[in-house]
């Protein structure tokens, strides 16, 4: 899977979370933008995780701050699967 098709996905599971209607970029940022709180993010990454079937380890999620980040992050994890 491309980075471009995860994008599309990941689009896809952010839509609920996005309560404040942000344009997402690859800059956006979960804490300062979208204002995601720990269990949004818990429930997100949980998303994340099911449907792409891949595990991101807490010591990845505290490295990732933007959405690029997450999106590079799944595209590489969801490649390594396979």
């Amino acid at each position: 899977m491309d980075r471009a098709e995860t994008d599309a996905r990941i689009r896809t599971l952010i839509e609920p979370f996005n309560t404040k209607g942000v344009t997402i970029t690859d800059d956006t940022t979960f804490a300062n933008d979208l204002e995601f709180d720990s269990l949004t993010v818990m429930d997100f990454v949980a998303a994340i995780e099911d449907e792409f079937d891949i595990i991101i380890s807490m010591n990845q999620q505290t490295e990732i701050e933007t959405y690029g980040q997450l999106v590079d992050a799944v595209t590489k994890l969801h490649a390594g699967k396979d």
